[in-house]
């Protein structure tokens, strides 16, 4: 999977997904964004939500359930120094419909533990590459993921 994202000017950037859609992201003006587009972080809790809530439909497609409406809200704590990175998730999952209380449970928990690529992702090591004026640069060939264990 491959995407492409580019910048518009100030803190605004523009993404193209391997499916083909735009996606705008911005800072808030305390940044010295507009506020115009959802924040790069902000996203990363749409799709935590939207992962889990593709996987929980099919799931309970899968048990024969048929779920009449299913919302999730998210709330994530930030490190208050940078990298101000997401320390905890507290995740309400609404279901509605004539399920059991034992299935839907089980559903939610096999997104989380077992299919939500989302979840799984979010601590992938980075390998950084960079490019500058059209020459790669050496010298900062680092995995994030292994430093920030390290550290």
């Amino acid at each position: 999977m491959r995407v492409r994202t580019e910048w518009r000017g100030k803190r605004l950037f523009e993404a193209v997904t391997p499916s083909g859609h735009p996606v705008r992201m911005d800072a808030n003006e305390a940044a010295g964004g507009e506020g115009s587009a959802p924040t790069p972080l902000e996203l990363v809790l749409v799709g935590l939500t939207g992962c889990m809530g593709v996987d929980v439909a099919m799931i309970l497609e899968k048990m024969r359930l048929e779920a009449d409406a299913i919302c999730f809200e998210a709330e994530a704590e930030r490190r208050e120094e940078p990298p101000k990175a997401i320390t905890h998730v507290r995740l309400t999952v609404f279901i509605e419909g004539e399920i059991p209380p034992n299935k839907a449970w089980r559903a939610v928990n096999l997104s989380l533990s077992k299919y939500c690529s989302v979840a799984h992702s979010l601590r992938a090591p980075i390998d950084l590459r960079l490019v500058l004026n059209g020459e790669q640069v050496s010298g900062g060939n680092d995995t994030l993921g292994e430093k920030a264990e390290e550290a």
